[in-house]
């Protein structure tokens, strides 16, 4: 709806007025000057705290800050005392969460609290002592003058003088402790990378007198198990497929077992080390630890089905094409007194990708 569909009388009286004048022809309208629709309110008077009045009330709040910084700080302690009493698969009932983890649920709260008490003592520190004076200032080129940048450090050291850092030494320390304790949290997380690898990465199950044991079947293979032409996969007695660390057991220890003729093998080394032509290396690719399961009986060479590395098992496993950077190891391997294969050590080398212990 327009002005002309409002009733005349209805209008205010301006632009009553100015209808009215246009209403006879007349095309002035009627503006007052002195009124400014968008009229700078100015900023409310400034009402002092009771902080600002009473000393004693300021003395209040620091120690309140100062409390609150010592929480933070008692939290951290709390985080890293949680981090080394709980162990990992311990588990507790707490309502209404039910069975949590406890290291993970006391991690969470500790933590959090740190940082919720650190936020919370500069909110207070913010609202109760440091200044809270409104300051208007015009705007100004983005280039200062001088006169500007040295108004700018004195407002600095104003506002140094106003929040009291220098002056209040329990809130300064206290700040100090808390955001230097906090970082501690990420140091203790550490620990979770695990513990050192030490010889873990070069060797394996493999050693003197453990039986090959047939992966598809359980049982131990015997030398007539093997026909020129197979391939055999293995791993050790005593491996089982529901222990705990089975697939990293498996992924250093999975074997492959061929059998060529002997006067086809040409490695020396690797023919003193195999029983009747069958020899024994390791299924885990050198290139990045892939399993290596497509054999070529003709030129006894196996590929690797991830990035296609090439080996000749015939040859000491040398590498002929592909990514991977050295031979596959090999497993020494004879016959006990029961007729079954097992092995004679373990790999002379880590099995899978290199790392950065080799050589």
């Amino acid at each position: 709806m327009s002005s002309q569909d409002i009733p005349e009388e209805n209008l205010p009286a301006e632009q009553g007025a100015a209808h009215g004048a246009a209403g006879h022809g007349g095309t002035a309208v009627v503006q007052r000057v002195d009124e400014d629709p968008f009229h700078d309110p100015g900023l409310p008077a400034h009402k002092p705290r009771i902080q600002d009045i009473d000393e004693r009330a300021a003395k209040r709040s620091e120690r309140t800050v100062a409390l609150l910084f010592t929480l933070s700080m008692a939290a951290t302690v709390a985080f890293i005392a949680c981090f080394v009493v709980f162990p990992v698969d311990k588990l507790v009932y707490i309502w209404p969460f039910g069975r949590v983890s406890a290291l993970n649920f006391s991690l969470g709260w500790t933590l959090g609290a740190a940082l919720f008490f650190i936020g919370a003592g500069a909110v207070h520190w913010a609202r109760t002592l440091m200044s809270d004076v409104e300051v208007a200032d015009d705007r100004h080129p983005i280039a200062a003058s001088p006169e500007v940048k040295a108004k700018v450090l004195a407002d600095l050291a104003a506002g140094n003088e106003e929040s009291g850092f220098g002056r209040r030494k329990l809130v300064r320390n206290t700040m100090f402790g808390a955001l230097a304790l906090v970082p501690l949290t990420g140091v203790v997380l550490l620990r979770d990378l695990g513990p050192l690898p030490e010889r873990k990465l070069r060797e394996t199950l493999w050693d003197k007198g453990k039986q090959l044991i047939n992966m598809n079947t359980h049982e131990p293979l015997r030398p007539e198990d093997i026909t020129v032409g197979s391939l055999v996969f293995a791993m050790p007695e005593g491996l089982k497929h529901d222990d705990h660390d089975f697939q990293i057991q498996i992924g250093k220890a999975a074997l492959m077992i061929v059998r060529i003729q002997p006067e086809d093998i040409k490695d020396k080394r690797e023919l003193e080390w195999s029983h009747d032509g069958i020899v024994a290396f390791s299924k885990i690719c050198t290139h990045v630890g892939c399993p290596i399961s497509l054999y070529e009986q003709q030129t006894h060479h196996v590929l690797c089905p991830c990035h296609q590395s090439t080996f000749d098992l015939s040859d000491g496993a040398r590498v002929i094409f592909g990514p991977a950077g050295h031979p596959l190891p090999q497993l020494r391997i004879g016959v006990n007194a029961e007729g079954n294969l097992e092995a004679l050590g373990d790999f002379d080398e880590p099995v899978g990708a290199s790392f950065w212990e080799r050589g």
